[in-house]
């Protein structure tokens, strides 16, 4: 098996992708609530834990530019002119030769930003390939319908000796079922030479990163296949194939989830994305949808039409044996303690609800913090906003406010107070004092009879 230390990624994130029909640069569009790029940086820095990771960017794509940034420590390199694979690589030429410096029979991967599905084990066993003598890697994978993917031709002992495009490719070559998948690996020491014998003598004018396989066996250089499955090599350019890639990404995030110990009474109706924990004994009801930075910790139960989003500043945790929906919203910054409930048609936003306290009807507690075991009303509010501002409430232990009140941030209802329904709370309220702020009631005698007997003539 390769050593990681000796492998250095390469992204390609230039390209435009106009059949996208997009604003938005095509590798930030999302599968699973993070962007394509996103998936194969996870993939290079975390997964494969690769030394060194560059990204070859467009110049004028700033949310991309932003977004690798601030998620990545990779390297990132620009290509203005979009002249083709072998001269997008080429803008690397720096990390490519402090690669080569570093361990001249290292491992250089070259991956796509719009390719998110490639696994970790198939990337390391292209990397131990070149280990054990290869000097050249090429994916290849065998799907139902070759179509018209490129062909690799190989000879009876099962060296590369070409990649043809499907145009080029004469019937026999048709005839094969092994296609490119487009990731290549190499050793380090040769790809700069490589690269700098691409010519752009063909149709489209451009520099094929796939004419080095066919170099390399020139200078008598070794090149081999690692096969894969097709579900790997999805390369996403459209809106269909974005949707395709997201039933994939849903069903594979579905099945890690129930084999880690969560029940989906409807798996095919709950949508999760990459950043969501799930733990043991979590049960999820139809028609959930849990996206963003979020975690639920063992036993939990998330109710049929819940909706719940953090994010990566402030993320969303619901704690063992918590009780949420059904039809709940957990917007983020929400902490929901040990036993706590939230109930039918609840709103929380950055909102700390303490062990066992209860919010299970009609509510919106928003920049608030519910001590452990009150109890908040139907209809209840927190008005958090003056149309400039946001202000905290705090709700204490064992306090019980009554149904339909609002409580005017900032307030404190401190431990074990009461709050009368319908009530609209400016102070503080004291430890265990009863709060009510609503008109007395009044009765006036046979006033109906009068008013009907008025009205009816």
């Amino acid at each position: 098996m390769a050593n990681i230390d000796t492998i250095t990624c390469i992204i390609l994130a230039a390209g435009k992708g106009t059949r996208m029909k997009s604003n938005i640069h095509k590798v930030m569009h999302e599968v699973g609530g993070l962007p394509l790029v996103g998936h194969v940086l996870n993939l290079c820095q975390n997964k494969l834990a690769a030394a060194n990771v560059a990204v070859v960017a467009d110049p004028n794509e700033q949310l991309t530019l932003d977004y690798i940034n601030d998620n990545s420590d990779a390297e990132v390199s620009f290509q203005v002119e979009k002249l083709g694979t072998g001269h997008a690589v080429l803008m690397a030429k720096q990390q490519i030769t402090a690669a080569a410096k570093q361990n001249p029979d290292g491992t250089i991967i070259i991956l796509y930003a719009d390719t998110p599905f490639v696994e970790v084990a198939t990337l390391k066993h292209m990397a131990a390939q070149i280990t054990a003598g290869d000097d050249i890697v090429v994916l290849g994978f065998e799907p139902q319908d070759p179509a018209q993917y490129g062909r690799l031709l190989t000879n009876n002992a099962g060296a590369l000796l070409a990649i043809r495009e499907y145009k080029d490719a004469s019937d026999a070559e048709r005839a094969v079922n092994l296609c490119n998948a487009g990731i290549m690996a190499f050793r380090a020491k040769h790809l700069n030479q490589l690269l700098a014998k691409i010519d752009n003598k063909n149709a489209a004018g451009e520099y094929y990163l796939t004419d080095c396989v066919e170099i390399a066996k020139s200078i008598g250089l070794k090149a081999s296949v690692t096969i894969c499955a097709e579900v790997e090599t999805l390369g996403i350019n459209d809106r269909v194939q974005l949707a395709e890639g997201e039933t994939i990404y849903q069903n594979k995030l579905r099945e890690q989830a129930m084999r880690g110990g969560a029940t989906l009474t409807d798996p095919s109706s709950v949508y999760l994305s990459a950043n969501v924990v799930i733990g043991t004994d979590v049960t999820i009801e139809p028609n959930v949808i849990i996206k963003g930075y979020v975690t639920i910790e063992s036993g939990a139960n998330i109710l049929a039409f819940s909706h719940i989003e953090g994010s990566k500043t402030n993320p969303i945790t619901i704690a063992a044996n918590a009780n949420i929906g059904p039809y709940a919203r957990l917007r983020e910054g929400s902490h929901i303690g040990e036993g706590g409930k939230i109930g039918n048609f609840v709103e929380t936003k950055k909102a700390i609800i303490h062990k066992g306290a209860k919010v299970n009807h009609l509510s919106y507690i928003g920049d608030a913090e519910v001590g452990e075991k009150a109890n908040i009303g139907a209809g209840t509010i927190t008005c958090n906003y003056d149309g400039f501002n946001k202000a905290k409430t705090i709700i204490g232990k064992g306090a019980f406010v009554g149904s339909n009140s609002s409580l005017v941030a900032p307030v404190t209802i401190a431990d074990g107070a009461y709050v009368g329904s319908g009530s609209v709370i400016t102070k503080d309220v004291a430890s265990n004092a009863l709060a009510v702020t609503r008109a007395k009631q009044v009765e006036i005698a046979t006033w109906a009879t009068r008013f009907r007997q008025k009205n009816n003539k």
